[in-house]
């Protein structure tokens, strides 16, 4: 497998909890946890991409590394992509592991879990799901449901047929919550950006479609845990109880 690196893309306007990477979690900007838990990843440097001054001071008075990137991006992708080829304009890394911003108490795990999918020289990209335990999870449509088969015997790793917020697949056994963490080969991050939005990635507002819509193929880790997402104040009082310690 090419190097890897990983980038968190930040920026400080979310709708519902403005300013967010900064928001306080014990002494510590949340933004600044997700840097901590993507280098306990241990898979090559970690950048932060943002277009905030702010965001990149907070990063490098911490130690870490932070790119600028244009403030007028409508996806993460498209922000990570600026932020590799300002980072990394020799390509001397060929996988880019998007990890979100938002995810303060991340398994490092994870992170791994995805670029270790891409040990097959036929995954464009890879991502992460687990299955559904909360009944009311399954038909809520902020989550989105992986729809893949499998192609080990453990059941563990599946090549994605779709991605949908209604409840799907129908009938008897489980259902799975994609995690919105990403593993892309470099030229395959570069197609995608590259593409115009696709039908079912308009009509379902998922960006992942467009890649399935044009023939890239995405395989899936399923793994034991969702990681929590902070939207909302009630998920950042939350994520304070679970780093208390």
């Amino acid at each position: 497998m090419s190097r890897p690196i990983v980038l968190i893309p930040a920026r400080m306007a979310a709708t519902r909890l403005p300013g967010k990477p900064l928001a306080d979690i014990h002494g510590t900007p949340m933004i600044v946890h997700v840097l901590k838990r993507a280098k306990e990843a241990d898979l090559g440097p970690v950048v932060v991409a943002t277009d905030s001054v702010e965001i990149a001071e907070v990063i490098r008075n911490a130690g870490g590394e932070a790119v600028m990137t244009r403030s007028d991006h409508t996806t993460g992708s498209d922000r990570i992509l600026e932020a590799v080829e300002r980072y990394d304009p020799d390509q001397r890394f060929g996988v880019i592991v998007n990890v979100q911003g938002d995810l303060p108490t991340i398994d490092p795990r994870l992170p791994r879990m995805a670029a270790n999918l891409l040990g097959d020289p036929d995954v464009d990209i890879g991502t992460l799901a687990a299955e559904i335990v909360r009944e009311e999870e399954k038909t809520a449509p902020h989550v989105v449901k992986a729809i893949g088969t499998p192609i080990d015997p453990s059941g563990r790793r599946l090549r994605a047929l779709y991605f949908t917020r209604v409840t799907a697949p129908s009938g008897p056994g489980p259902l799975l919550h994609h995690i919105g963490l990403y593993a892309y080969r470099r030229q395959a991050l570069q197609r995608f950006c590259a593409l115009p939005p696709a039908p079912l990635e308009m009509r379902e507002r998922l960006e992942q479609l467009r890649a399935l819509e044009n023939g890239m193929r995405i395989d899936i880790a399923v793994v034991d845990t969702v990681p929590l997402g902070i939207d909302t104040p009630e998920d950042l009082i939350r994520a304070r109880e679970l780093l208390a310690g």
